[in-house]
């Protein structure tokens, strides 16, 4: 099971998201004010959130890393005990 304090997977996704689409909106604000066009501050935003998003959010990242693991270890249990069931083999239960 998953531990109190431990994220879901799908509200860790959302907050790592909307954190990337918040720096791209920031930095991009950000040139506009310099009087930057508007498509290219978009496009350069997008390639400059990148890599500051892998520097600033490293803990959101960590947090989403943990919560795929534990995702992707809890489907392997149900598949592993569905798979039983299909053998006829009796389950934990």
């Amino acid at each position: 099971m998953t531990s109190p304090s431990a994220p879901g997977l799908l509200p860790t996704v959302g907050l790592y998201a909307v954190a990337r689409l918040g720096l791209v909106a920031l930095v991009a604000a950000l040139l506009m004010l310099a009087g930057v066009p508007v498509v290219v501050a978009v496009l350069v935003a997008l390639i400059v959130a990148l890599p500051l998003s892998m520097v600033l959010f490293r803990g959101l990242r960590s947090r989403l890393d943990a919560a795929l693991a534990e995702s992707s270890r809890r489907r392997s249990v149900e598949r592993e005990a569905l798979r039983s069931r299909l053998r006829g083999e009796p389950g934990p239960e």
